[in-house]
């Protein structure tokens, strides 16, 4: 066999994923609407023809980023709020952890944020990521609310405001971070916010243990 046949092979197999990755970069630079083929496919390092070989529309390329850079590091997310059986006051603080270390990755925040800003105008993002991140993601916490509530663990309510009230100030502050970056002078820290939240809420939110003698 040719020696030069497999790395032909790899390059032609790689370019999907070549194409995603400069999406992404555009995406995160210049929003959805602003965002060019062209650009894409040069940074690609492909003709544009190539890029419509594999993706038909930009949503469909949207989509592809989503699956391929945002999905897995949620799924992780996922895994971990399924497989927690410790106390809830020791899951959490893990969740807003595996939460801050998702966001942290500056491309996929500044994706979450071309979502909010477009959704209106390009509906099909909003159904993209409330589909492939926000909703199954929402639903597994809200899931690991009831079983702690179901244990006694935590407060009766509505787990679906509960589990708004956990992740809500860390997605804030992702995006104060992405909206005011060059513009703030200290942009809060998404580690040092997931802690302090976690504590904060827990005091409100797990209920005193049968020994403490505090009643509800």
């Amino acid at each position: 066999m040719n020696e030069q046949e497999p790395r032909w092979r790899r390059r032609k197999a790689a370019r999907p994923a070549e194409m995603i990755e400069a999406a992404l970069d555009v995406f995160a630079e210049h929003g959805f609407a602003a965002a060019k083929l062209d650009d894409i496919a040069r940074r690609a390092g492909v003709a544009k023809g190539s890029l419509y070989l594999y993706f038909d529309t930009k949503e469909a390329l949207f989509r592809a980023v989503v699956d391929q850079a945002v999905v897995p590091p949620v799924s992780r997310m996922l895994a971990m709020a399924q497989a927690q059986d410790g106390p809830f006051a020791e899951v959490a603080p893990r969740l807003l952890a595996g939460a801050a270390l998702a966001l942290s990755q500056d491309r996929v925040a500044a994706v979450a944020r071309m979502v909010i800003g477009e959704a209106r105008t390009f509906p099909d993002l909003a159904r993209i990521w409330h589909q492939e991140v926000v909703g199954p993601l929402l639903a597994a916490v809200i899931a690991r609310i009831a079983r702690a509530q179901a244990a006694g663990e935590v407060r009766l309510g509505d787990p679906r405001t509960h589990a708004f009230s956990l992740v809500g100030p860390l997605l804030m502050a992702t995006l104060f971070r992405q909206v005011f970056a060059g513009v703030a002078a200290d942009l809060p820290d998404l580690h040092e916010v997931a802690a302090q939240h976690a504590r904060s809420l827990l005091d409100g939110l797990i209920l005193p243990t049968a020994h403490s003698g505090v009643s509800t």
